[in-house]
Formats: C-alpha cells, structure tokens, sequence
C-alpha cells in the first residue's frame, strides 16, 4: 500500500485540531449556560421565553416524540439537558476526559438530528438557512467525530498533563 506523505507541518495539525475542539466546546458550553441564565432579555426589552424540551419536542420532525412532549419529566430533561451542553462544551475546551466529552456531544447531536432531520429544503420560519438532509447538527457532529478520531484529547488540554503527572510514578512502580 503507498504511503502519503503530507506538506502540512503536524504542529499545524495539531493546533487546527485543537482550534476546532475548541471552537466546538465553546459552542456546547454557551449554548448550555445560555439555557441555565434565561429568561433573557431581547433587543426590544422584552423577556424571552425559557428554553424548554418539550417545547422542542412539539417541534420535532418525529411525530412519536410530540406524544413526549407532555409526559411529567420533561422539566428534569431540561436541567439535564442544560448541565450536559455545560459539562460537555467544558470538556471539550479545556481537553479534560476528552474522549467522554466527544461521546456526550455525539449522542447530543444525534439525538437533536435524528428529532428533526430536515426534509423539506425550503424557508423554515424560525430556522437560518435553508437545509435538505444536511444542517448545523450534522456538519457538527462530523467535525466532532474528526477531533475524536484524531484523539485531540492526547495532543493537548489537562488529560495531557494528568498522563505526563502518570507517567513518571508509572516508572517508578
């Protein structure tokens, strides 16, 4: 099998990596401490409504979910929800149980894709953009399964330095 060798230097792989590890996290973690800190405030002064699952469930593409919509534990969803975008954006910036910070926002994304797979491919009111079967949720969950696959929870963030704080008491045993 022919080997390919690659121009780009892997100090700028590295850093694209964690660029996009980054920029990912950051994404998780706004969108979560933006759920937790409503109600917020509009442009005009007016209070926005809270986020809410069942409110994205009566939403969902997937009609077998608008039955969820009213079941008695959607509040507890939604503070699971907002402490998961949280503790998975945190992981995932500062590389810290990388690997489990990857899986948390690969399940989360699936589940958001799979609840509202875009179909129509015209205008949506409410939605930026215009999508057939390929949106944000997706493009993100393919960027997430890059930095996954390319274990940039090795290259740097705190598993980095708790595995090099191992090692050494590792060659002393």
């Amino acid at each position: 099998m022919m080997e390919i060798k690659s121009k780009t230097s892997p100090q700028l792989q590295s850093a694209s990596l964690i660029l996009l590890r980054t920029l990912i996290g950051w994404h998780f973690l706004y969108e979560g401490y933006y759920k937790l800190i409503l109600p917020a405030w509009s442009r005009d002064g007016h209070p926005l409504a809270r986020w809410s699952a069942a409110g994205f469930l009566r939403a969902a593409s997937v009609s077998l979910l608008h039955r969820l919509a009213d079941a008695t534990w959607t509040p507890w969803i939604d503070r699971v929800v907002e402490v998961a975008l949280v503790a998975i954006g945190l992981s995932l910036m500062l590389g810290f149980f990388t690997r489990i910070g990857g899986w948390g926002a690969l399940i989360f994304l699936t589940l958001v894709y799979v609840a509202s797979i875009p179909l129509q491919g015209t205008p949506q009111s409410g939605a930026e953009g215009v999508y057939l079967l390929v949106n944000k949720n997706l493009i993100e969950w393919a960027a997430v399964l890059v930095v996954m696959t390319f274990r940039s929870g090795e290259i740097a963030g705190i598993d980095v330095l708790l595995q090099r704080r191992r090692e050494p008491q590792a060659k002393v045993a």
